[in-house]
């Protein structure tokens, strides 16, 4: 028998996660998002929100409108595929203890960005005496003092921004002469989403192996931080700060960077060892014997001699003088890395995004119609995710898990609406 078949399910089977059911509570991007990178692939997602707001990512404009009805576009974008509870989490209240734990019974990941979590009554230890192979993920700004760190930090309010700046990610953004830029949108929170997803499941498997849950704590400026390369051994080891450059000018080798065409679009193009760089000196035209790797983009002192600097300026020119098309097709061609800076108006309309299926349509709840959206991310050859519905409407699906998962009665049900707890 499998696990789908053993417990009770709201949503359709499908995916490499059917079977997995996932409570996330709180609201906004890091947490939410990650669990919808789950049940795009068949986890079964129960996110609680306040009954009488909701999750605040609802009113973050733009919003789509339709008949009389609107949506926040980020919320139809990054909401799919999930069942929406409307819960005053507040394990004070007996009757919403008891609700809540008898959810934990039958519940694989618990997911949350709380915060504050204690204010709630909510503590791991009360979870995993419930649910022994309860995987508990904590996601937080600057982490729980639980697994190191200054209680004082921990317990600090974090963005998107923050943690970009908190984690040195920030220090290399922007152009060297001007202050440093925040990478949107929101980067971080889905850099966040990204590391948790991999902590959950890892804790997930661990706990199927061996029948023991655990908690995973994924702090925002972290996540940020390990994907800075080597950012921090070069300057242990090296003693080398690594710092913004300019957008179009490379500092340790070129071509590397951004260029304008002649229609005021951008080009990004890449060429990084003398192989590729001779591909790309050919494909333009320039001469190669004047223009050799070792004198113009071997090294950071190459790049910066009066031959290096005058390779930049004919790539400047010769991108300049072409489109953007021009351009990526003749670099692209030489095997030479480069791309058109797409905006959204040019991917929606690109026969490679859409002969992937990065383009899709679904039905959103509030609106009631079809709308499109970016698709599925990874692409899997047997056990492919896919969108079962759209973004719920607040409290959607609250009766329907009370009465089918929990087997409260209608008369129960009645009266904790009545008391405003659901």
């Amino acid at each position: 028998m499998d696990k789908a078949s053993e417990k009770k399910f709201l949503i359709p089977e499908f995916g490499p996660l059917a079977g997995v059911r996932v409570i996330s509570a709180g609201s906004i991007v890091a947490m939410p998002h990650a669990a919808n990178m789950l049940a795009d692939f068949g986890a079964e997602v129960i996110h609680i929100e306040r009954p009488d707001s909701g999750d605040t990512f609802r009113g973050l404009g733009p919003f789509a409108e339709y008949n009389g009805k609107k949506v926040s576009t980020s919320w139809a974008q990054d909401a799919r595929n999930r069942l929406s509870m409307g819960l005053n989490l507040n394990l004070v209240v007996p009757e919403v203890k008891e609700l809540f734990l008898e959810l934990i019974k039958v519940t694989d990941i618990f997911m949350e960005n709380l915060v504050w979590l204690d204010k709630y009554g909510v503590s791991d230890e009360m979870l995993l005496e419930v649910n022994p192979k309860l995987v508990i993920v904590h996601v937080s700004g600057f982490g729980r003092p639980q697994f190191g760190g200054l209680p004082e930090v921990c317990d600090r309010a974090s963005y998107d921004m923050i943690g970009q700046a908190a984690s040195g990610l920030m220090f290399l953004n922007g152009d060297q002469d001007r202050p440093p830029v925040v990478a949107k949108p929101w980067l971080n929170d889905y850099q966040a989403a990204l590391t948790t997803v991999f902590g959950a499941l890892i804790g997930y498997i661990h706990a199927q192996k061996t029948g023991k849950g655990q908690s995973v704590d994924v702090a925002q400026f972290e996540a940020a931080a390990r994907l800075l390369a080597d950012t921090f051994v070069s300057y242990t080891e090296a003693d080398i700060i690594r710092k913004r450059t300019q957008a179009s000018i490379a500092d340790a080798f070129q071509p590397y960077g951004v260029f304008k065409d002649k229609s005021g679009n951008y080009v990004v193009i890449g060429a990084f060892g003398p192989g590729v760089y001779n591909r790309f000196i050919k494909a333009v035209g320039f001469d190669l014997e004047y223009f050799n790797f070792k004198d113009c983009a071997s090294s950071p002192k190459a790049v910066a001699s009066e031959k290096g600097q005058e390779l930049h300026r004919k790539t400047v020119e010769w991108v300049a003088d072409r489109t953007a098309d021009v351009v990526v097709e003749v670099i692209s061609k030489a095997k030479v890395g480069c791309s058109k800076v797409y905006s959204a108006v040019d991917a929606v309309s690109d026969p490679h995004w859409l002969d992937r299926g990065d383009i899709i349509e679904y039905e959103d709840q509030t609106l009631n119609k079809k709308i499109k959206a970016f698709g599925i991310v990874p692409k899997l050859s047997d056990s492919p995710g896919k969108v079962w519905r759209g973004a719920p409407t607040l409290g959607q699906d609250t009766e329907e898990i009370l009465g089918t998962l929990l087997g409260y009665s209608a008369e129960k049900i009645k009266g904790l609406k009545q008391k405003g707890l659901i």
